[in-house]
């Protein structure tokens, strides 16, 4: 979406979307090194660890994705969206991220053993309590990082995540080495986290400043509190069925469905996480002008996200079990049945994430409560029966047809009592879809006439998935919108 052709004002919107767009290409190559990093990382860790080393840390890891999603309680988007001098809100929020993130941080020391045990994992007790620190670290830091958001300086925060990550890797590796077992990620991402916060911390040069003004708390809160209730419903929703497999089906099996898991979010990781640095902030200035804007908008970028979604999902899918020999070995191989269920998921989540970006724009974040809230209430009684019936296996089916089937239409709902209208966009999702079904008949025609070895199988279906996709899925729109969006003239 052009912001000049949106705003009213050209001459500002041409210098936002300036901004925006040097800030989107920053946290697109930032995320893409930051997740190839971390891809390596956990390809170095599965050949020395064993899979219940994954389980431990999976329990641990869940809860403090849990926790970290609401640590803030929503204070980093509120100052992002903050409609004044940031010197007026700093000193109150820095007060209220540290407090929460303290209560918080000491609440699950004290729980810790209560989590490990419910998920019949006693001994995640130690590492719970360590990665959780990196709640205080996020707290001590937060007005820093909303400060880089909001003046467009993700190249900052882009630089001190990946000089954390390389520090992540200095220690978890040595540690692994040494017989640390799931000690080995916690203290790794600890360490590259503490070394991360110290550079936002003075990248950012906000000065520091403590104090505690009322009506900007209450301001803060306001817009905060439905939020941070939004993402912590949603953390529940997918570290769910971390608590609910190692429960039901014990440390081991855990360990392959976090294997499984966590490839299916490289593609939601990139896209969501590198996007959200802008998103908000560009929905929210639409927004502004009226729903109308806001809708063009909307029809305008979805086809392309969906564009560049399908055949990453569709091939990942179909070429799952050689994707898996490959790079993480044969040991491995019961994630494979796992991972096309999960990659359904992460098409699920990617576009309800893209819908919360643009119901927060609009400010309707009780509608993005409500959505999660539906969801979850369906999910977990789902994911008990079916992990009790199918194993990890049938964990995966819940999570991706509750997704489809109960999470989608409620999006579309909800995007609807905010004036997006999305009927338009459906045409132009005919291409992509087409050109997936394609690409994945034929990745799997491959697998089916290779067999061995995988690495041929991968190449090969691969490469022929993503030709097909090229010919019948990328319409030569897109690859404007696209070349627009390199050069710099869209955001």
């Amino acid at each position: 979406m052009t912001i000049a052709e949106t705003a009213p004002e050209a001459s500002a919107t041409e210098t936002i979307g300036r901004q925006a767009t040097r800030g989107l290409k920053w946290s697109l190559a930032g995320t893409l090194v930051n997740k190839a990093g971390s891809f390596a990382l956990g390809l170095v860790l599965a050949r020395l660890l064993a899979p219940a080393d994954f389980g431990v840390f999976a329990v641990a890891f869940a809860t403090m994705q849990l926790v970290m999603v609401v640590n803030d309680v929503g204070l980093i988007a509120a100052t992002v969206q903050w409609r004044g001098a940031l010197e007026e809100v700093s000193a109150t929020a820095t007060v209220l991220a540290m407090a929460f993130s303290i209560l918080i941080y000491l609440g699950f020391w004290v729980a810790a053993p209560i989590i490990a045990e419910v998920s019949a994992v006693p001994q995640a007790t130690g590492v719970i309590r360590l990665l959780t620190v990196v709640i205080l670290i996020d707290g001590a830091t937060a007005v820093r990082s909303a400060a880089l958001m909001r003046t467009f300086r993700q190249d900052k925060l882009i630089q001190a995540n990946l000089i954390g990550m390389a520090v992540n890797a200095a220690v978890a590796v040595p540690l692994a080495l040494g017989g640390a077992g799931a000690y080995s990620f916690a203290g790794g991402l600890v360490a590259g986290t503490a070394v991360t916060g110290v550079l936002v911390f003075f990248w950012a040069a906000v000065p520091l400043r403590v104090g505690f003004d009322r009506a900007v708390a209450r301001r803060l809160m306001a817009f905060g509190i439905p939020l941070a209730a939004s993402l912590g419903v949603e953390a529940v929703l997918i570290n769910a069925a971390y608590i609910i497999v190692g429960h039901l089906a014990g440390a081991t099996e855990l360990g392959y469905y976090l294997l499984a898991f966590n490839i299916s979010t490289w593609a939601l990781s990139i896209l969501s996480s590198a996007v959200r640095y802008v998103s908000v902030a560009g929905f929210s200035r639409l927004s502004e002008v009226d729903s109308e804007t806001l809708s063009a908008g909307v029809q305008a970028s979805l086809p392309t996200l969906v564009t560049v979604l399908v055949p990453i999902a569709v091939l990942m899918a179909v070429l799952a079990g050689p994707l898996i020999a490959v790079l993480y070995g044969a040991k491995w191989s019961a994630a494979a049945p796992v991972l096309p269920f999960l990659m359904l998921l992460t098409v699920v989540r990617v576009l309800t994430g893209f819908a919360l970006d643009i119901l927060i724009g609009a400010g309707a974040t009780k509608a993005a409560l409500r959505l999660y809230l539906i969801w979850a209430v369906v999910l977990i009684p789902a994911l008990i029966f079916a992990t009790t019936e199918g194993g990890i296996t049938g964990a995966a089916v819940a999570h991706a047809v509750v997704g489809l089937c109960v999470a989608l239409p409620v999006t579309v709902v909800s995007l609807r009592r905010v004036g997006v209208r999305l009927k338009p966009v459906g045409p132009k999702l005919l291409r992509p879809v087409l050109g997936g079904l394609v690409a994945g008949a034929l990745a799997w025609l491959a697998w089916y006439a290779i067999e061995d070895p995988a690495i041929v199988v991968l190449g090969v279906g691969g490469v022929a998935g993503l030709a097909a996709y090229a010919v019948l899925g990328v319409g030569a729109a897109q690859l404007r919108r696209l070349r627009g969006s390199v050069r710099g003239k869209e955001a």
